[in-house]
């Protein structure tokens, strides 16, 4: 692969990982569920409007 292949692969890469995230606040909205993420270092769970 050379320079510009791997950039595309990377970019991606990137979008969908943003894709999946938004796909799993939809989820967590959809069945007013719970996010587990971390804060400051620390575990905390959220509801989805407050991202």
């Amino acid at each position: 692969m050379n320079d510009r292949e791997i950039k595309e692969m990377q970019q991606r890469i990137d979008q969908g990982i943003v894709l999946a995230q938004q796909r799993l606040v939809e989820r967590s909205r959809l069945f007013h569920s719970t996010l587990v993420v971390t804060r400051g270092g620390k575990v905390v769970e959220l509801l989805p409007d407050e991202l």
